[in-house]
């Protein structure tokens, strides 16, 4: 039976790369969608015209997730969540994948329940390949759909390349940007590319059907382009895109693996660094698939890659981010351990030439010894502060705040050190420039 109206599109996690463009353009094709996420950012509720419901859909049941398809009038529910590593804040790769795949098929065969279409957005390969957590867990989230009753279209989409930039994608533009080159394994892994819009047209055309009558869904499509490509190819046709440096060295592998240690420990204190080691072992996975049935069941030809970039405008903000994006990371951990160790010394070997110098502008000894102990564990809470992300914000702003006021007690009781040689006092000023540089460059959505 032909419904005369469009389905209403529920997106489960609408505020990334992939759900929000999905979610945006949907509405735009003239669909009524629902964005949810645990958050929003201010431009992206203005970009759903306010068509958002924040939730925390990992701790929903399926009593609650149905509760949630049930309000908002869903047909078509499209699940874009997916954890990378296990973290204390985005919570474990097995419950965004196969846990909540498992309570959506779950939610989707409650009695009462309104016949609904979950789309799902998984990865390709075969399952012999997989071995990371991430992969294990999305492949086992397929299989719980394969084996319920729910109405499903499982999409397994390539590198998928957007107008917005997150995680790799925001890192192959970033290594576009740099003289370097990969090292030789990872620049030859294959590297198929998805364009955004292919993702959303082909929810289009599964929409289309599905107001069309069409309810017995059990599909799983690879959506990538026809032709793969490389890893070093797609980060080439970046460079020639933003107007990139040539190539001048290759990345050892070794420094490969300390940055992606590196970015194990940063995920740590709660950043969602795109090197890590499972990105890493992706990466040398490859992405690969076989798009000829999702071409042939839906009439879509995938966009190439130089057709993907071609639609990206390659703006002076493009180049910016691309430039800015390795550079975040330096200036938010050069700060942290800018404060930290400046308190550390301070609060140690330090500590008499310190208090010497407040004893010296004639405040009392102990006095002086005790808001030298003070300011010194003030600097290491505030380097702490800037290193764990839910705290970062605040401990720039506390750095900032903290240097003027220590700019402000020098012209009163210790004029002289504005007239260092070195300079102490001088160069406060930069690294409050630098701190408010991190802060305008913070967000990551």
């Amino acid at each position: 039976m032909v419904s005369e109206t469009q389905p209403t599109i529920l997106v489960l996690g609408a505020s990334g790369l992939i759900g929000h463009a999905l979610a945006s353009r949907l509405r735009r094709a003239g669909y009524p969608v629902v964005g949810v996420a645990r958050r929003f950012s201010l431009a992206q509720k203005a970009a759903l015209e306010g068509h958002v419901r924040e939730a925390d859909i990992l701790r929903l049941d399926a009593s609650g997730l149905e509760n949630l398809f049930s309000r908002h009038g869903a047909d078509i529910v499209v699940n874009c969540i997916g954890v990378l590593q296990d973290s204390s804040r985005r919570g474990s790769a097995a419950d965004a994948h196969s846990g909540l795949v498992g309570r959506l098929a779950e939610a989707m065969a409650l009695e009462g329940a309104a016949p609904r279409l979950l789309v799902h957005l998984s990865i390709p390969g075969r399952p012999e390949e997989d071995k990371t957590q991430f992969s294990r867990t999305k492949r086992d989230a397929d299989g719980i759909l394969a084996a319920s009753g729910a109405a499903h279209v499982v999409l397994r989409p390539g590198f998928v390349i957007a107008p917005a930039a997150y995680g790799g994608s925001a890192l192959i533009r970033a290594l576009a940007a740099l003289p370097l080159d990969l090292p030789r394994h990872e620049s030859s892994r294959p590297f198929a590319t998805t364009d955004v819009n292919d993702i959303v047209r082909t929810v289009c055309h599964v929409a289309r059907r599905w107001r069309e009558g069409e309810r017995v869904w059990r599909t799983v499509w690879d959506v990538m382009e026809e032709t793969p490509t490389t890893v070093g190819a797609v980060i080439d046709a970046f460079r020639v895109h933003l107007g990139g440096p040539r190539r001048r060295l290759r990345l050892p592998a070794w420094l490969m693996r300390l940055g992606a240690s590196a970015g194990d420990i940063a995920a740590g204190l709660g950043w969602s660094p795109p090197i890590r080691s499972t990105a890493l072992a992706e990466m040398r996975r490859g992405v690969s698939g076989d798009p000829r049935r999702w071409m042939a069941e839906t009439g879509i030809e995938p966009s190439s890659l130089g057709q993907t970039l071609a639609r990206l405008d390659a703006t002076v903000q493009e180049s910016w981010f691309a430039r800015l994006y390795l550079a975040k990371p330096a200036v938010i951990g050069g700060l942290a351990a800018f404060w930290t160790v400046s308190g550390v010394i301070a609060l140690t070997v330090g500590f008499e030439a310190a208090a010497s110098i407040l004893v010296g502008a004639g405040v009392p000894a102990r006095l002086a010894q005790a808001t030298t102990a003070v300011t010194s564990l003030a600097d290491i809470a505030v380097g702490a502060a800037i290193a764990y992300r839910p705290t970062c914000r605040v401990g720039l702003m506390a750095g900032i705040a903290l240097s003027l006021a220590y700019m402000a007690g020098a012209v009163v009781l210790t004029p002289g050190l504005w007239l260092d040689p070195l300079g102490p006092l001088v160069k406060t000023g930069p690294a409050i420039l630098l701190m408010a540089v991190a802060l305008a460059i913070m967000d990551e959505r």
